[in-house]
Order: structure tokens, then C-alpha cells, then sequence
């Protein structure tokens, strides 16, 4: 296993079952990130003794972890393969869900329940299709990708007043992609549920099944940060008629929530690439979405899933921000109750413990850091409502003085 990361001093680094770790390139383009790759693959072959039957390097699969990644090597999969495995995916087929604003208009005309979705062209157009969503409502830029990092640009926001919406979108030309505004689904409990499934070569989704979310980070609209593998029938019928439509190949994540109202599902988002959560979804035997993905591209068969329900993921550091924030769970407790042994963590591991400790000593320097930046601004701003001499007050003259 060999890692492009972000930074070397990551936790992810500190696995011993990474080969090897490397930065990614400091740029997005496609061009940076294929010829990274083919470096990689040179140097893996040079490692691997022995060679395929008519002297070639052996394939390398290849698995993107975020979107940009993704659109990346499907805009240079023909020049890639066959030196590496992916799945058969064109960049306009991923654009067509990856894309914020092509998803609202993809599951319009498949007649998928999406949240009202509406893309202004001016600030006081903005204002005016959120106060007809109605306020609070939520606002994502269509290609998260392209947001530049350090300047408190978020992929979605939840935006409370016309002032946020018209401050927001003025901030368009940074970052690199439409506005749009959709409606607020109320959130509440047992309401967040999420589809992860591998589609093979032949449009097969063998390995597929749904997870209710059971706490976030942020609260009610954030990442996962407990999720327990349960079934839902309804949830999974609409993915999976979602992935027939498209014509989709390789490994999805998909957002959906429940709508208390209609009693609908709406799809929040589409992720053509695997989810932070994926290991939920190992059964018995070790099968998830990323191994099914390797048996079919080295052309073996993927076995049958086997549904663990009431398995659970626990993302550590945000599921404990969750529970700080909002200590009441997401979801009522069923039939799907946690047993014994059947807790995944997302860093621990007993026989990997060092990303873990990796990861709890980065987050305590981060909120030591939060802490003491707060602490310096509430005396600095004591300093300035109390300075240390104050000047004299002015004196007054009788013909200053106004009768009372």
C-alpha cells in the first residue's frame, strides 16, 4: 500500500502497513497528479521482483479519496491504463453528480427527491430565492474542489440572514465556482442515512448497503461522526436505481435524509469515490467497497456481501466533539444495538495503534492552540475596555451649562 497525503507530518504516515507515504503535487491539475503517479508506479516496479509474462510492469490500482482526485483520473484514465487499474468512468459522468448544481439537475430529470435547489446570477438575486426557500437555508458552492485553502471558505454553510446570503455570494469569483442555494431539510433523529455500494465492470452492485448516521460533526450537517450499518429498503432502492440511471462504475458514497413531511428521501450528496466511513461496511469475511473494487479491476470475482447490522464506525476526535456539543443521540436506540466487538474505529487499531496517538497528540496541540488564542483575544480586549489611565475629564465652563 503506498499513500499521496497531504502533508508528511499526517497520521495516516505512521501506518505500518503503508509501503510508502509521499506529499501530493502542490498543484490540482491533472497533469501534476498523473505524472506523480506514473513515478510511483516506476518506483514500485522496481521494487517488485519479477515481472508480468511479456516483460511489463505489473498494474497499479489506483484509488482516489476525494473528488478532485476522482475527476483527475477519469479526464486521464485512456493514458493511464493499462499501466494502471481504474474503473471504466469519464469525467462527464462524474461531473454529472460530483458537480453540486448538475446533481439538483440530474435527480430532476430522473425524478429523484432533491432538496429545492436554486442557482442565483446576482447578490439581490440571491437574496430573493432565499427568502422564497425561507431562511435558514443552505448554501454550497458547486465545485467544493475548487475553493482555496485559508480563506474560510466552506463547501456548505447553513446562511440565516439576506446579509450572509449577499456577503457570501460576493465571494464567488474566489471560489472558483457557482453559488447555490437549496432548502432546509429539517434535521432530527434517525433522518441522515448513507448508501456506499462498488458497481463492477459488468453494472453489477453486489457490494452495496445503507447506514443510518447517528451523530456529525458539525451537528445536524456535518461529516459522520457514529454510524451504524442498519438496513433501509427505501434508501437502498433509490441508489441503486440512481447508479442503473447513470450508468455509474467503481466505488460511490451518497447522503440521503429523510423528509418528515412527504416521507421522501432526497439525495444530499453524490461522492464518486469511497466515503470516510467505508469501513462500516465490512462483513465477516474482511469485504468492503475498496476490496470488491480490487478483486473485479485484477479481473477475480467479488463475492457475496454479508450484512453485518449494527455494526459501528466511530470517528474518535469528532464523534467526542459531538457529544460535547450535543449529548443527546441523533437516533433512537433498535433492533440494530451495538454488540460486543462490533465497533470499528476510525484511527484506533490494536494491531496500528500509532496513527491513533498520532492523531490524539495533533488534536491536543490544535485545541491548546484554539485555547490559548482565545484566552490572548479576552485579555486583549479586557486591556481595551479597561486601560490602564484614564484622561482627565474635561472642564466645564458656565456658559456650557444648559438648563434642565
Amino acid at each position: 500500500m503506498h499513500a499521496v497525503i497531504e502533508s508528511s507530518t499526517s497520521p495516516v504516515a505512521r501506518s505500518r502497513y503503508l509501503r510508502s507515504a509521499r506529499t501530493g503535487p502542490a498543484t490540482t491539475s491533472s497533469v501534476a497528479l498523473t505524472e506523480l503517479l506514473v513515478r510511483i508506479a516506476d518506483e514500485i516496479g522496481h521494487d517488485i521482483d519479477g515481472r508480468a509474462p511479456d516483460g511489463s510492469s505489473h498494474p497499479v490500482l489506483v484509488l482516489p479519496l476525494d473528488d478532485i482526485s476522482a475527476l483527475a483520473l477519469a479526464r486521464r484514465r485512456a493514458e493511464l491504463a493499462p499501466r494502471f487499474l481504474l474503473p471504466e468512468q469519464t469525467e462527464e459522468q462524474l461531473l454529472r453528480v460530483a458537480d453540486k448544481a448538475a446533481l439538483a439537475r440530474t435527480c430532476t430529470a430522473l425524478g429523484l427527491p432533491h432538496p429545492r435547489t436554486e442557482l442565483p446570477t446576482g447578490a439581490d438575486e440571491a437574496a430573493a430565492m432565499a427568502w422564497s426557500l425561507g431562511l435558514p437555508a443552505v448554501a454550497k458552492w458547486s465545485r467544493p474542489w475548487l475553493l482555496p485553502g485559508g480563506r474560510g471558505l466552506r463547501s456548505t454553510s447553513i446562511v440565516g440572514s439576506l446579509a450572509e446570503v449577499r456577503e457570501l455570494y460576493g465571494r464567488t469569483p474566489e471560489a472558483g465556482s457557482r453559488l447555490l442555494l437549496q432548502e432546509l431539510l429539517p434535521a432530527g433523529r434517525d433522518l441522515d442515512w448513507f448508501f456506499h455500494g462498488y458497481v463492477d465492470s459488468a453494472g453489477r452492485c453486489a457490494t452495496g448497503a445503507t447506514g443510518r448516521k447517528e451523530r456529525s460533526w458539525p451537528d445536524g450537517a456535518g461529516l459522520t461522526a457514529v454510524g451504524r450499518w442498519t438496513a433501509n429498503p427505501a434508501v437502498d432502492r433509490a441508489a441503486r436505481e440512481l447508479l442503473d440511471a447513470l450508468g455509474y462504475r467503481g466505488v460511490c458514497d451518497l447522503d440521503f435524509r429523510l423528509d418528515r413531511s412527504t416521507g421522501a428521501y432526497h439525495l444530499l450528496d453524490f461522492n464518486p469515490r469511497p466515503g470516510a466511513q467505508f469501513r462500516l461496511f465490512a462483513d465477516s469475511e474482511g469485504l468492503d467497497v475498496v476490496r470488491a473494487a480490487h478483486l473485479d479491476l485484477t479481473g477475480r470475482p467479488v463475492p457475496p456481501h454479508s450484512p453485518a447490522y449494527g455494526r459501528r464506525f466511530v470517528v474518535e476526535n469528532y464523534a467526542a466533539l459531538s457529544l460535547v456539543t450535543s449529548p443527546r443521540p441523533r437516533s433512537a436506540a433498535g433492533p440494530g444495538a451495538a454488540r460486543p466487538g462490533r465497533t470499528e474505529f476510525a484511527w484506533y487499531a490494536a494491531d496500528d495503534p500509532v496513527p491513533a496517538l498520532a492523531m490524539g497528540l495533533a488534536w491536543l496541540s490544535h485545541l491548546l492552540r484554539k485555547a490559548l488564542g482565545a484566552v490572548s483575544r479576552r485579555l486583549r480586549r479586557g486591556r481595551a475596555r479597561h486601560p490602564a489611565t484614564l484622561p482627565a475629564p474635561a472642564r466645564t465652563t458656565p456658559d456650557q451649562l444648559t438648563q434642565r
